[in-house]
């Protein structure tokens, strides 16, 4: 214990270094953790974007450019299926509940996605969890009624009984719009951390609505032009939708739907489960993820060299401190134990500081990070991987404070109380 003392008090003697050191410990410790918890927390985000859906299908491509427009409303379709396609897998014994998926439109840079209340009683994500309204209520009879995702509410400042005029393509500036057919907001959704909160959900009949005066990708002129209370009265079921999703009564029957919709004679479509596609799609970015890992390790090996370069240089000018403790009946064990405690102290104030930061920096980034990322980072205890990489940073700590350790070990008290000129 006394020894301890010891190492504190000469910590103090040298505060300003010693603190000096101790913060580029803990900004180090604070990344390493930090880049933990957004691995962490992103790839629990990431599997979680989609739950209880067993098979999402769509024209034949790829799986992960499926996954990618389907699920996360991000680049297009390479071609739409016939909505008489989606009727028969719709009423295949097999499925218990389908939901179509039109896409094409935005508005101020966020999706648009036409669907049906199925949308709203059946898709999942989390652990199983259901879409719920903060306010208001999902789209009924009229075609011309939206629900936002919690994210185009709240950046977009709607509310509901406003009108939005939606956009013809997916660009965040789009030339021709739809303003001849404006739509009310009826309902808000709850945020949800997913693509859903950056969607804005119109009906299937909404989506038909805006384009049954289009041909050819380009509106009517003058008389061909049809109004929105035209539209409310002719036949609004769509000819094609984007994709649609699937659950089943059965999860044995999942590979033999798929296997019978990849087969299908009608036309061409791919069936994929979104959990296998989930893990294909991650694992194209686990080098990256590894890579960043990595960075963050060096970073916080840089803090460690830089403690032992700082006890290292004291070493010269603490040879007199040295040598009046070994006169006073201290051991070389005593002087090597001493340094060792230096070191293992600067790394625990470190390893403290730097868990007081990351949850200093959780605090204030906590809304933020999860409005605009979909990420939420909780207030949580360290998880048993991160005590592991603490952990290893204070063995890896009391190693480097071994080094000027074993060099004081060996200087002896004659070369202590000597001068060098």
């Amino acid at each position: 214990m006394y020894l301890f003392r010891l190492a504190m008090a000469s910590l103090a003697n040298r505060r300003f270094t010693a603190l000096l050191t101790a913060f580029a410990i803990a900004l180090s410790v604070c990344l390493l953790l930090a880049v933990e918890r957004v691995r962490t927390e992103a790839r629990a985000s990431f599997a979680s974007t989609i739950s209880g859906t067993d098979l999402i299908v769509g024209a034949r491509s790829g799986s992960v450019n499926l996954l990618l427009y389907s699920v996360f409303r991000i680049g297009n379709a390479t071609n739409n299926i016939r909505w008489d396609s989606f009727e028969h897998f719709a009423s295949n014994p097999k499925v218990k509940w389908a939901i179509p998926i039109s896409l094409g439109d935005s508005h101020r840079g966020y999706r648009v996605m036409g669907t049906t209340d199925a949308y709203f009683q059946h898709y999942q994500y989390g652990h199983q969890q259901s879409l719920q309204l903060a306010v208001g209520r999902a789209f009924a009879s009229d075609p011309f009624e939206v629900v936002l995702g919690a994210e185009v509410a709240d950046t977009l400042h709607y509310k509901l009984g406003d009108q939005l005029v939606l956009a013809h393509g997916v660009a965040a500036i789009s030339l021709v719009k739809h303003d001849d057919k404006p739509f009310t907001v009826v309902g808000i959704l709850k945020r949800t951390g997913t693509p859903v909160d950056r969607t804005l959900h119109i009906s299937l009949g909404g989506m038909e609505a805006i384009h049954i005066d289009w041909h050819n990708g380009v509106p009517a002129r003058g008389d061909g032009r049809i109004s929105a209370d035209q539209a409310r009265n002719m036949d609004l079921t769509p000819q094609a939708i984007t994709a649609f999703m699937l659950g089943l009564n059965s999860k044995i029957s999942t590979f033999a739907l798929q296997r019978e919709i990849n087969e299908f004679r009608g036309e061409p479509m791919l069936a994929i489960l979104p959990g296998v596609a989930l893990q294909e799609l991650w694992s194209l970015m686990g080098t990256a993820e590894k890579a960043l890992f990595v960075v963050s390790l060096f970073v916080v090996l840089t803090g460690l060299i830089g403690m032992l370069t700082a006890i290292l240089t004291s070493l010269n000018e603490r040879r007199r401190e040295m040598a009046i403790l070994r006169s006073v009946g201290a051991r070389p064990w005593h002087i090597a134990t001493l340094l060792v405690l230096e070191a293992f102290a600067l790394a625990l104030t470190g390893v403290l500081a730097g868990l007081g930061l990351l949850y200093l920096g959780i605090a204030l980034a906590q809304g933020y990070v999860q409005s605009n990322y979909g990420l939420y980072l909780p207030l949580s205890w360290p998880s048993q991987y991160e005590w592991t990489l603490l952990g290893g940073i204070l063995i890896a700590a009391l190693l480097m404070g071994s080094v000027p350790a074993w060099r004081a070990y060996r200087q002896s008290l004659a070369d202590g109380l000597s001068i060098r000129l």
